[in-house]
């Protein structure tokens, strides 16, 4: 073989071998999540927004992002001071992240006010549309896009299984915080319960001070039944609201399972984790090319019934045998 030929031969081999040497030699692309939300993990994953968050997160293992290798998670928690959320929006906005993961209603019009460039994937929010995030359900139009909880339009359920339950009440106090959330909810609480033949009474309790006020406004009126409006101020103080049913003796009923969970007597609504894994696969459509104008929000299409039978048993309640039937879980 002349010396020329070999060279060619030699050259060819090398042409070919530098593609596969530099594909091998790129580095992995590391996407930047940003988290937005009014709560706290002070208490670590334990916390209501904690367990939530770590449904997201374990949503995105499962996709195959792994923190610290493809993915960096940059979290921002406002500690129930909402007034803290539109400077924590603008900071994950400098930090040039690739998607903003929002938690819940309150973070979401904080985040969108903040950028209109930036795909935000949102969960748990109660009316995307009515609160302006979106232009449609099946099309949003925007930067965002993400889970809607429905908790307004489950709320004459949630009395109808009260009703169920305990066939004699007819003075129910329906628990409003003083957020924008409430006014809705308590709107299509009044129509069931005109339905029902239920009397429904607004008591306001925004803090530990207004517990004593409602006690008296309850006791005065003589109510024999709580509904707790589901916002997110009402999730949050969710144990302490329950203390106070069992404190007056009155049967609760809530919206998520973590009201049951917390001492109310019934709850009825969306599974909150799945809401938080489905948000996970959104941020994967979009770090791969997905635009939020293009996926529809997703609602919920299964809801869970949860009596907690060791609250009832304590107030000497009973539970009918075909309200037990229908749960989901049962809490002895």
């Amino acid at each position: 073989m002349n010396t020329r030929r070999k060279m060619f031969i030699a050259l060819a081999a090398g042409a070919l071998a530098v593609p596969f040497t530099a594909l091998g030699q790129q580095k992995q692309r590391v996407y930047r999540v940003g988290i937005l939300s009014s709560g706290s993990l002070s208490s670590g994953s334990q916390t209501f927004i904690g367990h939530l968050i770590e449904a997201f997160l374990q949503g995105l293992r499962e996709l195959g992002y792994v923190e610290g290798t493809n993915v960096l998670i940059e979290r921002r928690f406002a500690e129930g001071h909402l007034d803290r959320l539109p400077a924590l929006a603008a900071d994950l906005v400098q930090q040039k992240v690739d998607v903003i993961f929002v938690a819940g209603s309150f973070p979401a019009q904080p985040a969108k006010q903040a950028t209109r460039t930036i795909p935000i994937v949102f969960s748990n929010v109660h009316d995307p549309v009515g609160m302006g995030l979106v232009a449609s359900l099946a099309r949003p139009g925007g930067n965002m896009t993400g889970t809607s909880n429905i908790a307004s339009e489950l709320s004459a359920k949630r009395l109808e299984l009260l009703k169920e339950a305990y066939p004699n009440i007819s003075r129910v106090a329906v628990i409003v915080p003083s957020d924008a959330f409430a006014a809705v909810q308590f709107a299509e609480v009044q129509g069931a319960a005109k339905v029902l033949r239920i009397e429904a009474l607004s008591v306001e309790v925004r803090d530990r001070d207004d517990f004593e006020r409602a006690a008296t406004l309850l006791r005065q009126w003589r109510a024999d039944s709580i509904f707790v409006v589901q916002s997110p101020t009402n999730l949050y103080k969710r144990k302490l609201l329950a203390e106070f049913a069992a404190k007056m003796r009155l049967p609760s009923v809530g919206g998520a399972r973590e009201f049951a969970d917390a001492g109310h007597i019934l709850s009825y609504g969306a599974n909150l984790e799945l809401l938080y894994q489905q948000a996970a696969t959104y941020v994967d459509k979009i770090l791969k090319g997905a635009k939020p104008s293009e996926l529809p929000v997703e609602q919920p299409t299964k809801f869970e019934l949860v009596i907690n039978m060791k609250a009832a048993k304590a107030l000497g309640l009973t539970i009918p045998h075909s309200v037990l039937l229908r749960a989901d879980k049962v809490i002895e």
